[in-house]
């Protein structure tokens, strides 16, 4: 039995290094990042900013064509545009952080591979820590934000697996994740240990780790919608004629536009939502086994219905005429601090029946 103790004692220690090494590794993808965004602002590759017409158009490049018996016949390359909603701009999507610069580009693969290699690390962490204690990783707030960080990454390299045009998510994400993994080390921590009866049940694999997947994708939703909005401002004072900072000009341009990042953000939300309903009913249900009742308004029940009814009421916003665009997205980032605040200020500022876990 002492024999068994101390080997899991062993193994939480071992997450614990896995964990810092993995915040090594993110630091050294950060700064990779870092580069990528500095020498891809040297880059007049793919800027789109000057061709942007009054109507919102750019102008589409010519490309040169070898021509039978020799010479070169220019012609016009198909312009690249991404529709948005009926009245919107038409606008092309930005080169990316690199910015068409090939080292600002060698960075950029840099420093995917080194995120690829810290979520492995991360995650092999959160594994020992789950062998250590011979349950579920999520118990508490220290595991439950070691599990989102890695579930946050793995959703990203997931979209870069799938070739979708997201790597301009890189270094907001990498930047949350050494956050969230800071605060975990220095003020979440605890020792890994077995939980309260009430949380002994395979609704703990179910609801808290559904609930886990939800906040991770909605994160990458959030980040989505913020960088719209400021794209969108971008777009507009471009389209009214004036003259954005140089800062503003090096890093939004090589944003995709508005419209991708808005319908990014549109369809991430919209298919999250039905999981995130169905992780309120998972919980209603094992509170049924856990408590005797499937409802309570306790404080974490609560928030959890004010979250779902926030983003019910963005899709609805998205649907109405009027709300789409700049007000549905103020309505989505209320949504996602509704749920920093079901997980981090319920559990911290206020008694509830689901902080027996503590943090």
């Amino acid at each position: 039995m002492n024999l068994a103790a101390a080997n899991n004692e062993s193994l939480a220690e071992f997450s614990n290094v896995l964990i810092y090494s993995a915040m090594a590794v993110y630091t050294l993808a950060f700064l990779a990042h870092i580069a990528e965004w500095t020498f891809g602002s040297r880059s007049k590759v793919g800027r789109t900013a000057a061709a942007l017409t009054a109507n919102g158009k750019a102008a589409a490049p010519k490309i040169q064509v070898a021509r039978k018996g020799g010479g070169t016949a220019v012609l016009d390359r198909p312009e690249v545009v991404t529709r948005s909603s009926a009245g919107a701009r038409d606008v092309p999507d930005g080169p990316g952080a690199a910015g068409g610069d090939q080292q600002g580009d060698m960075y950029g693969r840099i420093a995917v591979s080194l995120t690829a290699l810290a979520f492995l690390i991360e995650a092999a962490g959160v594994v020992t820590r789950a062998v250590s204690v011979q349950r579920a990783p999520w118990g508490n707030m220290y595991e439950f934000s070691t599990t989102f960080s890695t579930v946050a990454v793995g959703a990203y390299l997931g979209f870069l697996l799938a070739r979708k045009n997201v790597r301009w998510i890189g270094l907001p994400l990498v930047t949350t994740v050494l956050l969230d993994l800071g605060i975990a080390v220095t003020w979440l921590y605890t020792e890994s240990d077995q939980l309260v009866p009430a949380l002994h049940s395979y609704w703990l694999w179910i609801h808290v780790s559904t609930a886990i997947f939800c906040g991770a994708v909605f994160y990458l939703g959030a980040v989505a919608t913020l960088l719209y909005l400021f794209r969108d401002s971008y777009e507009n004072k471009l389209a009214d004629g004036g003259d954005p900072g140089a800062f503003a000009r090096s890093v939004l341009e090589r944003l995709p536009a508005a419209a991708s990042l808005d319908k990014f953000a549109y369809r991430i939300n919209a298919a999250i939502f039905p999981l995130w309903t169905f992780t309120i009913i998972a919980g209603a249900i094992w509170a049924g086994d856990a408590w005797g009742r499937y409802w309570g308004w306790d404080a974490k029940e609560v928030w959890s219905f004010i979250t779902w009814v926030a983003y019910a009421a963005y899709l609805h916003a998205r649907a109405t005429a009027g709300w789409k665009g700049r007000k549905a997205a103020y309505i989505a980032l209320v949504a996602f601090a509704c749920f920093l605040f079901n997980y981090y200020g319920v559990n911290l500022f206020v008694n509830s029946l689901h902080g027996y876990a503590g943090v």
